[in-house]
């Protein structure tokens, strides 16, 4: 139990990586936690947001791979917050103190859902130059909770926990996703009752994506063909919503792709991000874009021959 979290990867990801705090709001007990990694001459990093459960440490996997590729990188966890209103203006306030004009984005669930709240609330001056959709939704009443969504801040932690643990994968799992399904248990013990309870109402609040807002920003959706706690009616949406998306598939990898099939998922950020390659919004260090290219063109190359 708890490979990952004894894992060589993950200890000098720990090591090397500082963990940074930082207030943006005038209420100092919001802090945003964050690791940012790769080369600080790059203007627009790719950012990466957590599920309900994560940390931002869920995605040192892809911190580790993609700056040795010469990306930079940014994983965040957020402060409390109860509205999405309130998550878009805390967030903007953070990326103009990191100086931050516009900015990739990797959501994952909640996560992704936050990042096209925050390109709908950007849309007249926009800072996300693309959006990366990992298992994702665009509308919250797919979760039939929004009626429970204004009493999450009462209930202790432990029935917050019992919630968001039913949605993790109860059926039978491969050791990878074993090992991964438990570093997100560990994670989700890390957080408080404030944080839980406002990441569900965030997640459950009513409220959904207004497409003709943010229909010109490049979009990737990654999704996992196999178990996940994504129904295929949120996974059609998604779809229909972003019809000149391109789609990443996975067929494996439950809820947690970015931990236990994170080969696959680094190799599908790099070819998103390809397109921005020699461009003001290039998230790459240029001195490295032709090794990396040759990699992922393998890469792709690899996975388009085992699909057939």
């Amino acid at each position: 139990m708890g490979e990952i979290k004894v894992s060589p990867d993950y200890n000098w990801f720990r090591g090397t990586v500082p963990l940074k705090k930082i207030i943006v709001d005038d209420d100092d007990s919001k802090i945003w936690s964050l690791y940012d990694a790769g080369p600080r001459s790059i203007r627009c990093p790719l950012i990466f947001l957590p599920p309900v459960s994560g940390t931002a440490d869920v995605f040192f996997r892809q911190i580790l791979a993609l700056t040795g590729w010469g990306y930079r990188v940014i994983a965040l966890q957020y402060p409390v917050y109860w509205d999405h209103l309130e998550f878009c203006d805390g967030f903007r306030k953070l990326l103009d103190h990191l100086q931050l004009d516009k900015v990739h984005l990797f959501g994952a669930s909640l996560g992704g859902f936050l990042a096209q709240k925050f390109a709908e609330y950007t849309h007249k001056s926009p800072r996300v130059h693309s959006l990366i959709l990992c298992n994702s939704f665009s509308d919250t009443s797919i979760f039939n909770q929004t009626w429970t969504a204004n009493s999450f801040w009462l209930m202790p932690a432990f029935m917050l926990k019992k919630i968001v643990l039913g949605n993790f994968s109860s059926g039978p799992v491969d050791p990878m996703m074993a090992d991964a399904i438990d570093f997100m248990v560990d994670r989700l013990e890390s957080l408080g009752q404030s944080e839980l309870a406002s990441r569900l109402t965030l997640n459950c609040q009513n409220s959904y994506v207004e497409p003709h807002k943010i229909r010109d920003i490049p979009v990737t959706i990654m999704d996992v063909f196999g178990q996940s706690a994504l129904s295929t009616e949120a996974k059609e949406e998604m779809y229909k919503l972003y019809p000149n998306a391109r789609r990443a598939h996975l067929k494996t990898g439950g809820n947690f792709p970015y931990l236990c099939r994170s080969a696959e998922v680094n190799l599908y950020v790099q070819i998103h991000l390809l397109q921005f390659h020699g461009t003001k919004y290039a998230a790459i260090d240029p001195s490295m874009v032709s090794a990396e290219e040759l990699e992922v063109q393998k890469g792709s190359l690899g996975i388009s021959q085992e699909e057939q």
